[in-house]
């Protein structure tokens, strides 16, 4: 008998025209969710004809994520629909690679608009939803929601500073709203998919002309599913990478090192003891065998 472990669950997928959210909206659907999915273009609507060959019941709202009222028309239309909002699936997003230097303001502000603002507007939508429902029964509700982020949040590419700005904020969002709304029963994770898109295509190349592809979105697909399950019920503020066979479980910042002085920081005990930690590793390492460290 196949699972259905979102039978009688509704799901929001934003961005879900094409790549990582086609192929998350199409996984949801088989997992038994009702869908509301969501993207600027008129090929959304080939994706809900896909979900409905499934046997799956979708709605569709073509609209700018980056509106509020696109927002809140998703969030009233699972509820007008289906009756409830359950998972919230935050894919939308663009890139528009340019080194800083060379950056317009409006290449930095479309970018944040739509990974950053974007995912904040549904996240504001739901949580408000799911809040007053909480409140209004006693108790905690069922409430997920999975935010796509990148690794380069962590990595900042040298190109993207936009890009890994909002996804940085993608990040600390999700951090945030975990902590803030679990008393009323939301679980919020973000991940950070490595998947072949039509977005990623000038990263990743080309797929390969045999075999499976390791970096096929559907091989992120599964992780967004068992997010949104009720089995992860524990999981909650954190951030995976998924691609192909593999899922990294990333920690939270840490310290590297405490250093101290011996009364107020001057420049030269600045010099000598944080200049001496922060230099590259490969220096620190060859200066430890010209002392004999």
């Amino acid at each position: 008998m196949t699972v259905r472990p979102l039978h009688g669950r509704t799901a929001i997928v934003t961005g879900a025209s094409e790549g990582l959210g086609r192929a998350e909206a199409l996984a949801l659907a088989r997992a038994g969710a009702d869908l509301v999915i969501n993207a600027r273009g008129e090929r959304l609507h080939d994706v809900a004809d896909e979900i409905r060959r499934l046997g799956g019941s979708v709605v569709t709202c073509v609209g700018d994520i980056g509106e509020q009222a696109t927002a809140d028309r998703l969030v009233a239309l699972a509820i007008e629909r289906f009756g409830r909002l359950d998972v919230l699936v935050n894919n939308a997003g663009i890139i528009r690679d340019r080194m800083v230097f060379t950056m317009s303001a409006a290449e930095w502000d479309e970018v944040v608009r739509v990974n950053l603002r974007g995912t904040f507007l549904t996240t504001r939508a739901a949580t408000d939803h799911w809040r007053r429902l909480a409140k209004a029964s006693g108790g905690p509700v069922y409430a997920r929601i999975v935010n796509t982020a990148s690794e380069a949040y962590a990595s900042g590419p040298p190109g993207a500073a936009n890009y890994a700005a909002s996804k940085a904020g993608v990040v600390a969002l999700t951090m945030s709203t975990a902590r803030g709304c679990a008393s009323f029963g939301l679980r919020a994770n973000a991940i950070c998919p490595r998947a072949r898109t039509a977005m990623t295509g000038g990263v990743f190349g080309p797929a390969p002309a045999d075999g499976t592809d390791p970096l096929s979105a559907e091989h992120v697909a599964p992780l967004v599913v068992y997010l949104a399950s009720p089995v992860a019920e524990h999981v909650t503020g954190r951030v995976l990478v998924a691609y192909g066979d593999r899922i990294d479980v990333m920690t939270a910042p840490a310290v590297e090192a405490s250093l101290r002085s011996q009364s107020r920081w001057d420049q030269d005990e600045l010099h000598a003891v944080l200049g001496a930690h922060l230099v590259e590793p490969s220096s620190r390492a060859a200066s430890a065998v010209a002392t004999g460290d």
